[in-house]
């Protein structure tokens, strides 16, 4: 099974707001390539909990947990000498989903920007292309120094404006080139999800220390009963909604109500946790794929 990520594009090439687009006519589903704000009935719900608990009764051998979950970063390693920059699209409806990340040539003083999970720069990049802000500085850390590398050498990458590392961000203390308390927003894009639960709250703990009073962090990921992970098969799940990918990464789906503990458990203040039902439709075939994506923002308080 390969990534499924976030794929959110409309036939511009621009991803509608969140919540802009609604299907009341289901007549008119494959006008367009996706819908939001999609209502599951109480059948579809039971068919994506079915599904699920199929899926999971049987969960892998104990000696496999301990080599997917101990050798993360070498399944990244792999994943990225695979399919190099070529996979993940730049993300640039993160403009209009967090406009926080937005070009804003009216922001004068400095600014931090930190992504953890970085990968190969399909956040970072979009940023450093259009920011035209001049005292901004950007950070980005992997555990996979093969997408750090590939990363690195993207002709886009921009060394003034930008420093890069290999970090294990589930580490007890965060090897990083800058203090605590520095970092105006730190962003989780699809990263979170790649990490075991019981490591998550070191790494969200580590996010609060990181920034600075009144700072945000940013988070997107997979939600409970998106498409991919209904689409596994037995023998799959490592544990109860963390499975392994064919190519041997690791992938949970989380509820709203988990999100929201992980980080107010560790001092954040919640402005933003929605759930985005999404409905994209392959217009061809005629199918219909029912994506489910948690949407948070979460703010450090001020001392």
């Amino acid at each position: 099974m390969s990534v499924l990520e976030d794929s959110e594009n409309d036939e511009s090439g621009k991803r509608p707001v969140f919540g802009n687009r609604f299907l009341t006519d289901e007549d008119e589903v494959f006008k367009h390539n996706a819908w939001d704000n999609v209502e599951w009935d109480e059948e579809q719900e039971q068919k994506a909990l079915e599904a699920v608990q199929k899926n999971s009764t049987v969960t892998m051998p104990d000696d496999d947990k301990i080599k997917f979950k101990s050798d993360a970063d070498k399944f990244w390693d792999s994943f990225y000498g695979v399919h190099q920059n070529r996979f993940f699209k730049d993300r640039h409806w993160l403009f209009t989903e967090f406009a926080e990340l937005a070009p804003n040539k009216d922001i004068q003083k400095s600014r931090n920007i930190f992504e953890l999970g970085c990968g190969v720069g399909n956040t970072i990049l979009p940023i450093l292309k259009y920011s035209t802000e001049p005292n901004l500085k950007v950070f980005g850390c992997d555990f996979s120094s093969k997408a750090i590398e590939i990363f690195r050498n993207h002709p886009e990458f921009d060394t003034k404006r930008c420093e890069i590392f290999v970090m294990d961000a589930t580490s007890e203390d965060w090897n990083v080139p800058f203090q605590p308390e520095t970092q105006d927003i730190i962003v989780l894009i699809f990263v979170l999800s790649a990490i075991e639960p019981v490591k998550m709250k070191r790494v969200v703990e580590n996010c609060h220390r990181y920034l600075k009073p009144g700072g945000l962090v940013l988070f997107r990921d997979y939600g409970r009963y998106d498409l991919a992970q209904l689409r596994f098969k037995s023998g799959k799940c490592l544990e109860e909604n963390l499975y392994v990918r064919g190519d041997g990464t690791m992938v949970y789906f989380f509820t709203q109500e988990e999100v929201r503990k992980l980080f107010t458990d560790a001092g954040f203040a919640e402005e933003q946790n929605v759930i985005d039902r999404r409905l994209q439709v392959n217009r061809g075939r005629m199918l219909k794929m029912y994506r489910v994506w948690i949407q948070t923002k979460y703010r450090k308080r001020q001392t």
